[in-house]
């Protein structure tokens, strides 16, 4: 096993479809997607909650097969589940019966990468990395919110995938917990520089986390644009008060602001969030760009 670090691969994604049910059941969730998650990058898929994120990750990590289109790593088909993709989810999967070291050398164990001393050395410098090792020996029951999401960020950067894929993984958490996991997050990618998907509802994180925004749209999901996002790194949270990052935020706005009013008319929670974020900007900053547009 190479040093500690996340993977370097290169995720092709080319007109992916997907629908569920039979018939005048059948419901079309995702429509030619297609984007491009670069190698050492650090790309967000954004959009409304509902549209289909989660379907959309699955297909990426395997777990679903596309209705048609194609998912290329490093030019090789993605046919099913593997090691080069790694998925930390909302909901925690750590192994209730083991300890924290236990679940973060659980994968480097089980396909016997590392044995030893070697195995320890490796779990231990992860572990510190996050601040957790003086909790080796406790039990995800044992651990906060916060620490559980760091116990899962590094069990799978130990397995090194050539791409790791977080589906809104700080969902839930309280405010001040969510801040810090962005922080901790932020911090192990500028250190490693893998190959990163992380997907969210949540603007002001996805933009203080990417370097690339896939902006999705409503059912049938789409890619309705891609931006890059060039904030420096590392990133702190004061950059949120930078013109760039005001500019940004309300690019992203106002390309979901449709999106969000179809969300929020099927009851989707997330959207009012959008609608109310696009109010307050349109108060003082994005007005004056929409009444360019009429």
């Amino acid at each position: 096993m190479s040093d500690i670090g996340m993977g370097y691969g290169e995720m092709q994604v080319t007109n992916l479809c997907k629908g569920y049910g039979i018939g005048p059941l059948h419901k079309e969730v995702i429509k030619d997607c297609s984007f491009t998650l670069e190698k050492s990058k650090l790309t967000v898929l954004i959009g409304p909650s509902g549209c289909g994120k989660s379907a959309l990750i699955n297909m990426l990590a395997g777990y679903e097969t596309p209705d048609a289109g194609s998912i290329l790593i490093d030019g090789e088909k993605v046919s099913g589940p593997g090691p080069d993709r790694l998925v930390v989810f909302q909901e925690t999967a750590l192994f209730p019966w083991m300890t924290v070291f236990e679940n973060v050398s659980y994968g480097p164990r089980v396909r016997g990468e590392l044995s030893g001393k070697d195995l320890e050395n490796t779990t231990m410098k992860l572990l510190e990395m996050v601040g957790l090792e003086d909790f080796r020996s406790k039990y995800p029951s044992q651990l906060s919110g916060g620490m559980q999401r760091r116990a899962e960020l590094v069990r799978a950067m130990i397995n090194q995938p050539k791409v790791m894929m977080m589906d809104e993984p700080f969902r839930g958490l309280d405010a001040m917990t969510r801040a810090l996991m962005q922080e901790y997050y932020v911090r192990l990618f500028e250190e490693h520089r893998g190959t990163n998907l992380f997907v969210t509802s949540e603007l002001e994180e996805g933009i203080f986390l990417a370097d690339r925004l896939v902006v999705l749209t409503n059912q049938p999901c789409q890619v309705k644009k891609v931006m890059d996002v060039n904030l420096p790194r590392p990133r702190t949270f004061d950059m949120m008060a930078m013109p760039e990052y005001v500019d940004i935020k309300r690019e992203v706005l106002e390309l979901l602001h449709d999106e969000a009013m179809k969300s929020f008319a099927t009851g989707a929670v997330n959207a009012a969030d959008f609608l109310e974020a696009y109010s307050q900007l349109g108060q003082d900053q994005a007005q004056p760009r929409m009444e360019g547009h009429k």
